[in-house]
């Protein structure tokens, strides 16, 4: 855990003692400047809670990925005796085998993703406020956010000298598997953005927080409660000025720069919403893990899974 984490798990406390003390003491401030003061607490102490989440529940953390053992992913497919065939390579596609392979890969894809299923989620509950909103519009954000969130997270296993990207157990994918799985356009707009989103050198904490703002989107379709949503939000996006400024001094401009990430990996998110159509056609040919299908909507025989407790 960085330096910083470390001060944020003593700060809080000193600060409202400092605060008690300043309410005893100066009986004659006035009520903005008293006002001005709780608010400011309150933010700090939601980057706190916000920091000690992410690194709680977030597997792409910097000391959570150092070291890790890189190895290439591997597709099989199975023929119909269950027995592994060849290597679902992109190099031996052909007309004939290709609906299969991508069948094949995206299975292979949602058994990588699945893990970082529930960590998103008990991530989400840790945001100040997500809990206070109703557990229609938890499941919806947790929903509709949670591919942008775990981009967010992998961005920093992008390599873009060999255009591959790894998972938290090391295992790596080529950006020419992806396309099969997706398409070209898609995958570059999915590496554009990590290329921009890593050059912003964002610490983990700033991570976090940036992360519960993806999240926190009160446009998502069929939220209920959009004002509340955007309370949270405008909360998040405070917090996130606060902690740039404390780690780098406020830059307007920088500030801009990491604004602007939230549009363009929402329109991803978008767009990957789109190509679920393809899952849910299939869904008879695919062996997901439960949990994967439900956060995606994919029709399953399981019963349904409950992602946030009540």
């Amino acid at each position: 855990m960085s330096r910083d984490s470390v001060r944020y798990g003593r700060v809080p406390k000193r600060s409202r003692e400092k605060g008690d003390d300043n309410r005893v003491t100066t009986s004659g401030a006035e009520p903005t400047e008293t006002i001005f003061n709780e608010m400011q607490l309150a933010t700090f102490e939601m980057i706190v809670t916000l920091s000690q989440a992410h690194y709680a529940h977030c597997s792409y953390t910097e000391e959570k990925t150092r070291g890790i053992m890189r190895k290439p992913a591997i597709f099989t497919s199975m023929d119909e005796y269950g027995s592994p065939q060849s290597d679902c390579s992109p190099t031996s596609v052909t007309a004939d085998s290709l609906e299969q392979q991508k069948i094949n890969m995206w299975q292979r894809f949602a058994d990588f993703i699945t893990p970082s299923i529930s960590r998103v989620v008990e991530y989400a509950k840790r945001i100040p406020g997500f809990l206070e909103l109703s557990q229609d519009d938890q499941l919806i954000l947790i929903k509709s956010g949670f591919f942008e969130i775990w981009l967010v997270h992998v961005s920093k296993m992008f390599d873009p000298i060999d255009n591959t990207l790894t998972f938290s157990d090391g295992n790596f994918i080529t950006r020419q598997q992806m396309e099969l799985m997706f398409d070209h356009e898609f995958v570059s707009s999915i590496f554009n953005f990590m290329i921009g989103f890593n050059q912003l050198h964002l610490h983990d904490i700033e991570i976090g927080i940036f992360a519960a703002i993806a999240l926190c989107c009160p446009d998502r379709y069929g939220v209920y409660d959009a004002k509340a949503i955007h309370r949270i939000e405008e909360k998040l996006y405070e917090a996130m000025k606060i902690q740039s400024a404390r780690t780098r001094g406020f830059d307007s401009r920088y500030h801009e720069n990491v604004v602007v990430k939230v549009p363009e990996l929402r329109a991803i998110g978008i767009k990957h919403a789109e190509h679920l159509s393809w899952f849910r056609g299939n869904w008879t040919r695919l062996k997901l893990p439960p949990l994967f299908a439900e956060i995606f909507d994919i029709p399953k025989s399981e019963d349904e899974l409950l992602l946030v407790a009540q």
